[in-house]
């Protein structure tokens, strides 16, 4: 059965504005000429979806300019809300447009996160509910504090917190059933409806950047987390440290994922595995990694990076940026 994607993007953005008084909220960039709706697309492509429906209401020409019928290799349709009546009626339109034999991952088009999608998507096919919610992590807003007995003993900045929230990711199986729901936000109508009727799954990704960009504050955290990022087809990489004598990345590979078959003309490389587990694959071998261990890799020598558990880390080295030479590539850049 076909996956297809499915974004909302139909919000007003009022508490970011003036922002979005003329930009819709996904076209926000998070870095230079990178808006979350790019990225949003970019991490669809790497899950393997090709075809995404784009729920859009106010200033979608703007949308449609932007990707028009096909972005980057992904077929965009287009369904519009004459009238913002909530996030059930845009998918209950979206889901109109489908037609049979779908399933389908929808996203809020506000949210940035370093899910794995293709993990959430294999584990929502086997799951026995039709509809499986991604679930966070909460971080607490404010700054809490430790007490004893009648004295304050330490201060947490806003830390995560031992709760899950809805994390704006949804897998279905197929078309939903919205009963007698018409408008509406879904989180507030059907969801509650498909819990009690014990239909709604989840699927939980922790220790992962996650952030709904709904107000200045929340947009100004993320580009700072873009500073020096960039989105990788198999995970991210970040500078951390770059001098004129040594240079320091952390690199996050997604479970199930690798990094291009490579080498280095100059740069001389160790890997410390902050988190996660895998193997790097050299010509003639693999070394399998784990938490703690570190691996050096000289210039010249050909190697891939796969990870078998969502893995981070550090990448210490000679200061050469961009001193990679690809021999083989897995994804479509």
């Amino acid at each position: 059965m076909q996956t297809v994607g499915m974004i909302l993007c139909g919000g007003f953005g009022k508490r970011l504005r003036p922002v979005t008084e003329k930009v819709p909220k996904p076209l926000v960039e998070i870095k230079e000429d990178y808006a979350i709706l790019d990225k949003q697309l970019f991490d669809f492509k790497n899950a393997g979806i090709n075809e995404v429906y784009l729920l859009a209401g106010f200033l979608h020409e703007k949308i449609q300019e932007r990707y028009g019928d096909e972005y980057k290799g992904i077929k965009i349709n287009y369904v519009i809300e004459d009238e913002p009546l909530g996030t059930l009626n845009a998918i209950r339109l979206g889901m109109e447009a489908l037609g049979e034999d779908k399933q389908v991952v929808i996203r809020n088009g506000d949210i940035v996160a370093d899910i794995n999608l293709k993990k959430m998507i294999e584990y929502g096919e086997r799951s026995d509910y039709f509809v499986t919610m991604f679930v966070t992590k909460m971080t607490s807003p404010y700054g809490i504090v430790d007490i004893s007995g009648d004295k304050i003993t330490a201060f947490k900045e806003k830390p995560l917190l031992d709760y899950y929230i809805n994390g704006g990711i949804y897998f279905t199986k197929g078309l939903l059933d919205f009963g007698e729901f018409k408008t509406g936000d879904i989180e507030k109508t059907l969801f509650p409806v498909l819990a009690k009727e014990n239909k709604l799954g989840y699927y939980r990704e922790d220790d992962l950047f996650w952030m709904a960009i709904d107000t200045s504050k929340e947009l100004e955290s993320v580009q700072k987390e873009y500073e020096n990022k960039t989105d990788k087809p198999w995970g991210y990489e970040k500078v951390l440290i770059y001098t004129d004598k040594y240079l320091t990345k952390e690199l996050y590979l997604k479970e199930g994922f690798q990094t291009s078959f490579h080498y280095h003309n100059d740069k001389d490389e160790t890997m410390y595995i902050m988190s996660g587990a895998g193997y790097i694959e050299f010509e003639d071998r693999k070394e399998y990694f784990g938490k703690n261990d570190s691996i050096r890799i000289k210039p010249g020598v050909v190697h891939s990076i796969i990870a078998t558990e969502n893995t981070t880390l550090h990448e210490v080295s000679t200061p050469f940026l961009d001193d990679t030479i690809r021999v083989k590539d897995y994804y479509t850049r």
